[in-house]
């Protein structure tokens, strides 16, 4: 028998197919320091969808002095090309909201973190204090019919506080579930995390907010790769409940507030992954590893990536020819 094919109790773990939620757009262009233009950028997100991802950040509404790289977030949000593709963005408050909004945006995506030390260096407020300016942000999408999701920060370590307690991360859980907020997604924004660490809040929370079998709010789990643990860590919380995913394609990005946390989770290695354990994600690789070559062109550089590099692993080779 096939090894690849053979009966295994980790296959009962596994679902038959995850969402892959695809970041690059925005987590990953954003640190990168020359200005992009709008339509290249518009070029991959379309080619992006095209490739079959269902769900997108496209930009983030932040000042353009604070991010100058998402200056043009109102051009590209107006004109960029959805084909049936849910684009998001990210709003830090009522103002940002109001412009994605006006920009016509399907999703907000607000971010608090879960430690109040990255907190107050991401946007220099208390937890408490971000999560009370979200309650206009609520009320304006609730009356605009825009669905409000959040990225919880330093779920799994804070680079100034280490760990960070379960607890803080239900709290700020519950209060965004309390106001709307349609899906919570769990960010391992400094590459901290270990997989045993992810089963273990990956089975706390998928029990914390569940209620007779159904979730309160759908979860969603965001992994870098910058100790080399990210697969790994998307793997365990696979085999823990967790089947939506945000990636970055090529593995662009990384928190500018988070030192030495670049990288994350590579789009196309994880859809290489997937694929290859036989759980499906809706995107054809051989059309997205062309997209991130054409990427890679018309950026002049070099992704972190792995298959774009080494190719499929279906794709064999001649035997050399012995001499």
């Amino acid at each position: 028998m096939d090894i690849g094919t053979t009966p295994s109790v980790w296959d009962e773990s596994l679902p038959d197919a995850v969402e892959i939620i695809e970041v690059g757009p925005r987590d990953g262009f954003q640190i990168l320091p020359e200005f992009i233009d709008t339509s290249l950028k518009i070029r991959v997100i379309e080619s992006l969808i095209k490739a079959g991802v269902q769900r997108i950040e496209v930009t983030s509404f932040v000042h353009p002095k604070a991010v100058p790289q998402m200056r043009d977030a109102d051009e590209l949000a107006e004109t960029v090309r959805r084909n049936g593709c849910q684009c998001f963005a990210m709003v830090p408050n009522l103002i940002g909201a109001e412009r994605a909004l006006e920009a016509g945006v399907e999703m907000l995506n607000l971010v608090v973190s879960a430690s109040e030390t990255h907190n107050q260096s991401n946007v220099r407020r208390s937890i408490d204090d971000s999560l009370s300016s979200f309650e206009a942000v609520f009320g304006l999408a609730e009356g605009a019919g825009v669905p409000v999701r959040a990225s919880i920060a330093t779920v799994f370590g804070c680079p100034f506080e280490g760990d960070v307690p379960i607890d803080n991360v239900l709290r700020v859980g519950h209060k965004l579930v309390e106001m709307g907020c349609v899906e919570l997604n769990l960010c391992d924004t400094t590459g901290m995390a270990n997989p045993r660490q992810v089963a273990h809040v990956a089975r706390w929370v998928l029990n914390e907010f569940s209620q007779n079998g159904t979730l309160a709010t759908s979860i969603a789990m965001h992994f870098h790769n910058t100790r080399g643990a990210g697969m790994a860590n998307l793997l365990s919380a696979m085999q823990n409940g967790i089947t939506s995913f945000e990636t970055s394609f090529g593995g662009l990005g990384g928190c500018p507030f988070a030192p030495g946390a670049a990288g994350n989770v590579c789009t196309e290695d994880a859809v290489h992954m997937l694929h290859d354990m036989d759980v499906a994600t809706g995107i054809d690789l051989p059309r997205l590893l062309n997209v991130v070559q054409q990427a890679e062109q018309a950026l002049d550089m070099t992704f972190p990536g792995q298959v774009i590099k080494a190719g499929r692993s279906c794709e064999l080779h001649p035997l050399p020819r012995r001499t």
